[in-house]
């Protein structure tokens, strides 16, 4: 009988794991790391494509070559089935997941000893609020897996698996699952370690959201957001476009941004802005192909304010650079996220026919769910309920791992 691996593609993070004498065994997809970034890059020097912390390596190390990250948000969107040329020959990036999904599918076969056609996905309880839309981002994905030579896909949605996985024996459980991109959630009642889920909700907001709304509130207005530029015949002044910012904010898009078109139209912008060392700012960020650098200056900062006072060091751009973020500035720029997991929270409990004071434990799955403002959203919305911590990154795979064994 063909045994089962479970895999958690998340849109930041990635991992895998199998049941081993009855227990999860997380995979080392990298010498010691069970779960890697979820990014990608495509070396144009070696026609190479790397995958998880040697792709993130090769960007903080300046390589020539192409940097994604947050791929998952683009699932069931044209831009999956796009060709475009990637390294030496056209694919679209349905085609490039699968080469991920291939490489993993290889280091864990090469871990425990025997082939792996069968898995166990885990997928966002909805990838995308429109119906059609969320619909092919199931089949994008499907399809990614089947080529990367899975023969047999079973889907479960991530935070059933992690109700899996938390340890909760007795009583009525809510898992918080916030990843990158969606934010899901799962109402169980467990009895002698026995599980019955008795809802689903899911929200398309996660913590790529929360660095996005950082970003355009601290580090964007330094490279001309909100400036002025004149017109080019007369004397009106008009603000900047909006949309190449919240494009450089967007996890997803910086990639397509960054091209020598859109460094043009920044150069011209500069000669025309009224702070127009700002916007040399902007040129330096297109030309240099830093916006990813940004991207995770955010992240880092809104980590360090997560714990105190931190800053957003832009450095990378101009020397001392930065944008101090205070924690309780961010838990205002954060509050519109936390009120949105909340919300959904409170959906699922009502989907279940309970109050949230019948909930007796708040499981925390996924790297946002440390966030301040959602541990304060979710200790306000259950106040009887006592806290799980589970193991943030890992949880969703252990659960894939003990559905897979229940099929092997």
């Amino acid at each position: 009988m063909a045994r089962w691996l479970g895999v958690d593609f998340g849109t930041s993070n990635t991992s895998a794991a199998v049941l081993d004498e009855g227990r999860p065994h997380l995979i080392e997809l990298e010498p010691g790391r069970s779960s890697v970034p979820t990014a990608i890059f495509l070396d144009f020097g070696t026609k190479r494509m790397l995958f998880g912390t040697e792709a993130v390596e090769a960007l903080v190390a300046g390589r020539d070559g192409r940097f994604l990250r947050a791929i998952k948000r683009v699932l069931g969107t044209p831009l999956m089935r796009e060709q475009r040329q990637l390294l030496n020959r056209r694919m679209t990036l349905v085609e490039l997941v699968a080469e991920v999904l291939a490489r993993l599918r290889s280091r864990a076969e090469a871990e425990v000893g025997e082939p792996l056609t069968h898995v166990v996905a885990g997928r966002p309880v909805i990838f995308h609020a429109e119906v059609e839309r969320d619909a092919q981002a199931a089949v994008d994905l499907e399809e990614a897996y089947r080529l990367a030579g899975f023969e047999e896909v079973a889907w479960l949605t991530e935070p059933e698996a992690a109700a899996r996985a938390c340890g909760v024996r007795d009583g009525l459980g809510i898992v918080v699952d916030i990843g990158g991109g969606t934010s899901d959630f799962t109402v169980f009642r467990a009895e002698g370690g026995r599980l019955a889920v008795l809802a689903n909700e899911g929200v398309r907001v996660g913590g790529t959201d929360a660095d996005k709304a950082l970003s355009l509130a601290h580090a964007m207005p330094l490279l001309g957001l909100g400036s002025r530029i004149k017109a080019e015949i007369g004397t009106a002044l008009h603000e900047v476009p909006v949309a190449p910012y919240h494009d450089l904010a967007t996890w997803e898009r910086i990639g397509f941004l960054q091209t020598p078109e859109m460094a043009r139209e920044a150069a011209r912008m500069r000669k025309l802005a009224e702070r127009p060392e700002r916007l040399k700012r902007l040129h330096s960020v297109l030309e240099s192909g830093l916006g990813f650098d940004v991207a995770f200056a955010v992240e880092a900062g809104k980590i360090e304010a997560n714990s105190g006072s931190g800053r957003i060091d832009l450095g990378v751009i101009e020397p001392r650079l930065a944008a101090p973020l205070s924690a309780d500035r961010l838990e205002m720029d954060l509050g519109p996220l936390a009120e949105a997991v909340a919300q959904g929270a409170r959906r699922a409990v009502e989907r279940a026919g309970l109050g949230p004071e019948a909930i007796t434990h708040v499981v925390h799955v996924g790297g946002s769910s440390l966030l301040g403002p959602v541990r304060r959203a979710m200790a306000a919305l259950f106040p009887q309920a006592r806290p799980v911590e589970t193991a943030a990154f890992t949880a969703v795979a252990e659960g894939l791992a003990i559905a897979a064994g229940e099929r092997h």
